[in-house]
């Protein structure tokens, strides 16, 4: 296996990086060290780099059409990853998943029609359902003993009525990193199927499903899952691409997908630029050892906040995640007010953390920490978090 160096340090800042350039806009302070937007530290790997500088050798950027490899290299990489058998006709490309949202709910719902989220969840859920001026459903999800979640279904059926039209699923969850087993998302399928509800499965964290654990595409848990469901996924945040816009949607039932990329085709959305189909491809068909090492890096970071919490911070529990390189971090033993908890990670300790709030008013008390790092900016992080806790 090649040796990929993810301890290496890379300065970000100067390049536009949002997770860095945007430090003091966000956080009002610039000497951060950004451990909050979901995307990660190490270099894109030299495959995609390569690929995309074999473009650029030549110079014309003209418009341009889906290389051939395009669709076969998802179709492949879902099948030998996930199990599933996708037609190409159900693919198209998407300018960004958060983006796919907003086209579904101005392509296929009625003005009055609502928006289901189950929070903690994913912030644009809830942003985009209301900024296209949809009332949003929350049916929270319940936090158990041992620090998972689970849906609430007895309280879905309470929350809904005949205008909820469309569910928001993150799968695996983000921020707390859960991959949802079949049983749960056959149930879920079998809810949504029959009350004429749309679900959308954001499966952008699909490819890093850590320890083991397997990822299930909810379009495959039942007949009824594939029917009702519209699939996200992307490369992105697996081979850490996120600028360059990746993203796809995959839609088995013949009537939502016509009403959805007709929408698409006439607005001109569905056309991906020149350097997508570039990436994607590198990415699959060459990313899989560059995946693997990478995943057992984030594992290891895991592991050392964890085993630094328990030691140094035991007010602070980490949620070990089923996927990705999120860490919810559990802060209530702190005792302290939301702002006040934010305060200390901002203030006090110099750390950018996404304040848990956003994430719906079931995140109060929890922080969300990028662990898509070089170990040592992990180890300042927590120790300085450790000296300012101490200061309390």
């Amino acid at each position: 296996m090649s040796i990929y160096d993810f301890d290496k340090i890379v300065d970000r800042k100067g390049t536009n990086a949002l997770k860095v350039d945007a430090l003091k806009e966000r956080f009002g302070e610039s000497d951060l060290i950004p451990l909050w937007v979901a995307d990660m530290d190490f270099e894109t790997p030299q495959f995609i780099t390569d690929a995309l500088k074999e473009r650029l050798s030549h110079s014309l950027f003209g418009y341009t059409m889906e290389p051939k490899q395009f669709w076969p290299s998802i179709i492949i990489w879902t099948k030998e990853h996930h199990n599933w058998d996708i037609k190409q006709e159900w693919l198209t490309y998407i300018p960004g998943i958060v983006k796919g949202i907003g086209m579904v709910i101005n392509a296929l719902l009625e003005e009055d029609d609502k928006v289901v989220i189950q929070p903690p969840v994913y912030h644009p859920f809830r942003l985009t359902a209301l900024g296209n001026h949809r009332q949003v459903v929350n049916n929270p999800l319940i936090l158990n003993d041992d620090q998972t979640y689970s849906m609430d279904f007895d309280n879905l059926e309470k929350v809904v009525d005949e205008k909820c039209r469309l569910l928001i699923l993150a799968n695996p969850h983000n921020p707390a990193g859960v991959m949802w087993d079949k049983e749960t998302l056959t149930r879920l399928a079998d809810f949504c199927y029959r009350r004429n509800i749309l679900v959308i499965s954001d499966e952008i964290h699909c490819d890093m499903a850590l320890w083991g654990n397997k990822h299930i595409p909810f379009a495959t848990v039942s007949r009824e899952a594939a029917d009702c469901s519209i699939t996200f996924a992307s490369p992105s945040k697996t081979f850490n691409i996120a600028g360059i816009v990746s993203s796809y949607a995959i839609v088995p039932n013949e009537t939502i997908r016509n009403q959805f990329y007709d929408w698409l085709i006439a607005n001109e959305l569905n056309e991906p630029h020149i350097f997508a189909p570039i990436a994607t491809i590198a990415a699959f068909e060459q990313g899989e050892e560059w995946r693997q090492a990478m995943l057992q890096y984030v594992q290891n970071n895991i592991e050392f906040v964890i085993d630094y919490c328990a030691k140094n911070i035991p007010q602070v529990k980490p949620y070990r995640p089923e996927a990705s390189y999120l860490v919810w971090l559990d802060c209530r033993e702190l005792q302290l007010s939301q702002p006040d908890l934010v305060h200390l990670f901002v203030k006090e300790a110099h750390l950018a953390l996404n304040d848990g709030e956003i994430f719906g008013k079931e995140g109060r008390g929890f922080m969300r920490l990028n662990v898509g790092c070089p170990r040592s900016t992990l180890q300042q992080a927590l120790e300085q978090l450790r000296d300012a806790i101490k200061r309390l």
